[in-house]
């Protein structure tokens, strides 16, 4: 900010402040438990509307309401639901037990991979399904000639068959999962509690206060992570489809 040449003395900063420590260690742990919990639900659930004979369009229509709520809508029912005196809580009271602070405690990290499965699960199913519609039936077909049943079918016919779809797919999970932020800071501030202090609201808190030589490395460094996971997801997706 002064003009002069700082070299890596930003990225040294950044790199010993603890609020970028907890910020990308909550962030990584997010994504990693995130991107795959919500590939495999939607998997599943994408096969199981295919199954469906009758009423399946409605199930994916009704799959992707979340994905079009408003992030403010979204946070309401989060409110709703997750405060202290809140739907939840009023249910375990109702059925004998003990309120919980779901917002206030290590339950609030949780309560955020939930509303984002919630919110995202139907947008991958379309995705998933429109990658089952390119199987052809005639597969199923001859597995089930051959003695499969429709567990055997999808591991030997439906993974294999959208497999060429799993980076895409992956990419625009971990895509969305940056967005959640908006929920999160609707709810909880721009100072939730520490296990769902996200880098986002880091770097709006650095950007609110001008600290703009460390909100640049930290932007360097988290695009950098990102590339690098860019290229293991296609790395995979590559393994896979060989």
């Amino acid at each position: 900010m002064s003009g002069e040449f700082s070299g890596l003395e930003n990225y040294i900063s950044v790199l010993q402040n603890e609020a970028f420590r907890l910020a990308a260690a909550n962030t990584l742990r997010f994504v990693a438990l995130c991107i795959p919990v919500l590939m495999a639900f939607s998997l599943l659930l994408s096969v199981l509307i295919g199954g469906c004979k009758y009423e399946a369009d409605f199930f994916k229509t009704t799959s992707f309401i979340p994905m079009a709520l408003p992030a403010a809508s979204v946070a309401f029912l989060w409110k709703a639901a997750f405060h202290k005196n809140g739907l939840v809580n009023g249910m375990l009271i109702y059925m004998g037990g003990s309120p919980q602070d779901f917002m206030g405690t290590e339950l609030a990290f949780y309560m955020l991979i939930i509303c984002y499965i919630w919110r995202n699960a139907g947008y991958d199913t379309v995705l998933w399904s429109a990658s089952l519609s390119n199987i052809s039936p005639n597969l199923y077909e001859a597995a089930s000639v051959d003695g499969a049943g429709p567990v055997m079918q999808f591991f030997l016919v439906t993974l294999p068959g959208v497999k060429q779809d799993f980076f895409i797919i992956g990419i625009l999970s971990l895509i969305n999962s940056f967005k959640v932020f908006r929920e999160a800071y609707l709810v909880a501030g721009a100072y939730p509690h520490t296990s769902m202090y996200l880098l986002q609201h880091l770097f709006n808190n650095w950007f609110a206060s001008l600290d703009m030589d460390k909100l640049c490395a930290g932007a360097v460094m988290t695009a950098g992570i990102i590339f690098f996971l860019i290229f293991l997801l296609k790395k995979i997706s590559g393994e896979a489809a060989k």
